[in-house]
């Protein structure tokens, strides 16, 4: 039962994000539309500085949801862990389950991570990069100890993916959206 209305709450904050856009302009209007930071435009440092301030985010919210898609329907599930290692932000999983054969076929993908309180929530997009460096595979899993149970790094099952080109929606039901790049 728990699970389901967390599941219900999600989704209502994922529509309710909507509700912090700003109006958008008519054609009488001529102020230009605010350009968005991309991960390439913005320095070194501000781009690492963002990256563990929405790593922090998962980890407060303990379990994510990952959207994926296979052909045209949608897929959503929950993740546990993210690490930042060698400047990249990492999720895991395994190569034998479809999450992975989606987002190997179309790397594309969004976050959504809820708050426990349940009134701010945060959503990653970008790109998922498959890492078949072993060094970075043994290091997630130092760090996930509990992942070595199910998973080995050079079991050719473990599936480390970094992101790139991320961008992080920080929404609330009672603050303007916030954006940031990584």
């Amino acid at each position: 039962m728990k699970k389901i209305v967390f599941a219900f709450a999600l989704l209502l904050s994922m529509a309710a994000c909507t509700q912090n856009k700003p109006a958008e302009a008519t054609e009488n209007e001529t102020e230009p539309a605010t350009k968005v930071e991309t991960a390439d435009s913005i320095d070194p440092q501000t781009k690492s500085e963002n990256m563990k301030e929405v790593q922090a985010y998962l980890k407060e919210c303990g379990a994510f949801f990952i959207a994926t898609v296979d052909g045209d329907q949608p897929h959503v599930r929950p993740f546990g862990v993210s690490e930042i290692i060698n400047g990249r932000l990492y999720i895991m999983t395994g190569k034998v389950k479809d999450v992975y054969k989606q987002m190997a076929a179309n790397g594309k993908f969004e976050i959504c991570a809820l708050k426990p309180s349940g009134s701010e929530w945060m959503r990653v997009t970008g790109t998922l990069v498959s890492d078949e460096t072993l060094a970075v595979k043994e290091e997630f899993l130092n760090r996930n100890e509990g992942l070595k149970s199910m998973y080995k790094a050079d079991d050719d099952n473990m599936a480390i993916l970094y992101i790139t080109n991320g961008t992080a929606r920080f929404c609330s039901f009672s603050a303007p959206e916030r954006k940031v790049s990584f």
